[in-house]
């Protein structure tokens, strides 16, 4: 994160920080910190360093990770599932899409898109493997938020492993219910 000096009490007051707790982090004076935030004092390079780094680093110490975020309730159809089955549990579970996992790996995902597609296209698949999309990305539970953020402007939900074990999923609706409590 690029920082400028205007930026510090913004940033100390989102973290609930007082000057003397963020000096303290710094390892500068907290009447530097008041000077610098009055706009009275231009401090050195590196004391400004050691602030713009203590900002930094609670920065990273307070981003949510999948763990944070991830619904660990997995719903999901194996790939020679009955289409029907998929429909049904997305109607029981209000959800537009279901990850597709044979042996606890994710091998596709099937949506009401995916559904409707087949139906409007006069098709005659049954069985989800025989409509279902690519398999979606795989991450650890320790992925920061913003990775995740990137991650489903491409993809609509995203799996969660931990140690290889598959243990959760987050869609942009978990993203979202998480962001703004």
């Amino acid at each position: 994160m690029t920082l400028e000096l205007k930026d510090i009490k913004n940033i100390r007051k989102k973290f609930s920080l007082t000057q003397s707790d963020l000096a303290q982090r710094a390892n500068v004076s907290q009447s530097m910190i008041a000077k610098i935030e009055s706009g009275h004092l231009e401090p050195t390079y590196s004391n400004a360093m050691k602030i713009f780094d203590a900002l930094n680093n609670l920065s990273k110490e307070k981003e949510l990770t999948a763990k944070d975020i991830m619904e660990k309730k997995i719903i999901s159809v194996t790939p020679n599932e009955n289409i029907k089955k998929a429909i049904s549990l997305m109607k029981k579970h209000e959800i537009s899409q279901l990850p597709v996992i044979q042996n606890n790996t994710p091998t596709g995902t099937i949506s009401e898109s995916a559904i409707l597609n087949n139906i409007i296209g006069n098709k005659s698949a049954t069985i989800v493997k025989e409509i279902m999309l690519d398999s979606p990305p795989s991450i650890s539970i320790k992925t920061p938020i913003r990775i995740i953020t990137d991650l489903l402007q491409s993809f609509p939900i995203i799996i969660i492993n931990d140690k290889g074990k598959i243990v959760g999923i987050i869609t942009k609706a978990d993203l979202i219910r998480n962001i703004y409590k």
